[in-house]
């Protein structure tokens, strides 16, 4: 019996079938490439996800959150507000108007985490300290809002100890933390204030009535600010 060889003509017909095979893949892939080329990407399905850390649903595409028009205004606004007051607090006590940029805008952020409004916070800085950031009583008073470290070792343990209480930033925002709880635990913003001041007893709230006087006067200058997109400035808000 003969036998007749296969694996040549087997070999050959593998060849053929593996570029046939090569020849239709490359017509499909340049059939896409000449689809999206024409079509643009916007025919392809995009990405969505119901967790997406943005918040969109399914069915919504994902894209780069903008600000909204209002908020950008808002913001400019702020800036601006923040700028005037460093620029009136510097030169009325005399201070640097670049050091005082930095004390009017810890003065915001402590009122965000305290729910004061800045004003205030400026307002104690200007009568207790003139906006020195150095400042000492005798009673052992220190920095911007005449902190006593000895009566708050812990809040000050918490920002790196009792040495912190010279740095502008952590003896505005200890301040702040201090006159929210005395009014929180006073009842009022005049009998918080005296409490701060350590005259509770002094029936004419006599400190309280200088804080808010200088409050009302920086409030003034924010008011002397055009308004944003027609809308008014808010002092303090």
């Amino acid at each position: 019996m003969k036998f007749v060889d296969l694996r040549g003509p087997v070999r050959k017909g593998v060849e053929a079938l593996v570029a046939t095979l090569h020849h239709v893949l490359a017509a499909f892939g340049l059939a896409v490439l000449l689809f999206v080329a024409v079509n643009g990407t916007e025919s392809w399905p995009r990405a969505t996800s119901s967790n997406s850390p943005l918040g969109l649903g399914v069915g919504n595409e994902i894209t780069d959150p903008a600000p909204p028009l209002d908020a950008l205004g808002e913001q400019a606004a702020e800036s601006r507000r923040q700028h005037a007051l460093a620029t009136y607090l510097a030169r009325r006590y005399r201070v640097s108007e670049a050091a005082t940029r930095d004390l009017v805008g810890a003065a915001y952020r402590a009122a965000e985490l305290t729910d004061l409004d800045p004003l205030l916070i400026l307002a104690v800085m200007a009568v207790e300290s003139g906006m020195n950031p150095i400042a000492e009583s005798s009673y052992g008073a220190k920095g911007l809002m005449q902190v006593v470290p000895r009566y708050h070792v812990e809040r000050l343990a918490f920002h790196g100890g009792a040495e912190t209480v010279l740095d502008p930033q952590t003896n505005i925002r200890v301040g702040a933390e201090i006159l929210s709880d005395y009014i929180r635990s006073a009842g009022s913003l005049e009998a918080g204030l005296q409490m701060y001041n350590g005259a509770a007893e002094d029936s004419g709230s006599q400190y309280a009535q200088k804080v808010l006087a200088e409050q009302r006067l920086l409030s003034r200058e924010v008011k002397k600010l055009p308004p944003v997109a027609g809308r008014p400035l808010k002092p303090g808000a």
